[in-house]
């Protein structure tokens, strides 16, 4: 069965850090692209960041460059979003996503992810 499962959520102070993590099971992540994407209360699901398959090309959210970090451990079949100086905007739940294959260009559509993890919640509170 394939499946994503993130964890590493929480509740943080602003200008704290949290590291989530996607483990993949059912499948290799070798093939994938990977992305994270987050829902925030009133908002639409926006794209944080997408790793490209191959290249390892790497795109951000002008809201997160410089803060967050996307990267991926194919042995551990694990990708990782660091998020460090959070704010209260970047509280969201947070979904891993993968596409076989993919190119990240400036926009990660929804539509062209092919799995997706259930979400683990951020909170940035003080």
């Amino acid at each position: 069965q394939l499946q994503l499962e993130e964890s590493g959520g929480g509740l943080v102070q602003p200008g704290g850090s949290l590291r989530l993590s996607c483990a993949a099971s059912g499948f290799t992540l070798d093939n994938y692209a990977i992305a994270w994407f987050r829902l925030a209360p009133g908002k639409e699901r926006e794209a944080v960041s997408c790793l490209s398959y191959g290249t390892g090309d790497t795109v951000y959210a002008d809201s997160v460059k410089g803060r967050f970090t996307i990267s991926r451990d194919n042995a551990k079949n694990t990708l990782y979003l660091q998020m460090n100086s959070l704010k209260p905007e970047d509280a969201a739940l947070y979904y891993c996503a993968v596409a076989e294959y993919y190119y990240c260009s400036r926009s990660v559509p929804e539509d062209d992810m092919d799995y997706w993890g259930k979400g683990t919640l951020v909170t940035v509170s003080s």
